[in-house]
């Protein structure tokens, strides 16, 4: 199994009523040092203006960017060429960040190549913990800054520590 850390920007709170902005995500495994970016033109008329202000873009910006099914082509191309076995899905809100992801995969390339399912880091964090509240983000290493591939990589960079330094059983190769 290889796990793939996966953020997402988007403009608006769900797929196909609104867009996915922006797509990143990295490899885990002990180097973080294979990653993927994609751009996706939104898909839709509608946006929320204070939710595309946090990915950093204009919506005449976002105009410029790639097809999203070109893109979604490209992340299964980048997963199931760096991947070793079944590639698993994990973000720090996959409630959100999959629900895109899915969407699109399934909505452009009538496919994902990470099945059905995704993983939480916070709740590997909280159950390494004993605490549903325990916090985790300040373990980053990568500053947050709504860039996918950034923080997608501080997220990363928790797993990792995770593994190395909390004992969490899992294999990153």
């Amino acid at each position: 199994m290889s796990y793939f850390m996966v953020d997402i920007e988007s403009d608006g709170p769900i797929p196909g009523d609104y867009s996915m902005i922006s797509l990143g995500a990295v490899l885990v495994d002990e180097k973080l040092d294979r990653t993927f970016y994609g751009e996706l033109k939104p898909i839709s008329e509608n946006y929320d203006p204070k939710a595309l202000a946090i990915s950093g873009f204009s919506r005449e910006k976002t105009q410029t960017f790639d097809d999203p099914k070109t893109i979604m082509l490209n992340f299964k191309n980048w997963i199931e060429e760096n991947s070793k076995g079944r590639p698993i899905f994990i973000s720090d809100n996959n409630g959100f960040d999959w629900m895109f992801v899915c969407w699109y995969f399934h909505h452009f390339i009538q496919e994902n190549p990470f099945g059905y399912s995704s993983r939480r880091i916070s709740d590997l964090y909280c159950g390494l913990e004993k605490d549903t509240f325990a916090k985790w983000k300040h373990l980053r290493k990568t500053f947050h800054t709504h860039n996918p591939v950034d923080d997608a990589m501080g997220n990363a960079e928790v797993l990792v520590l995770m593994k190395n330094e909390m004992g969490l059983k899992i294999s990153l190769k």
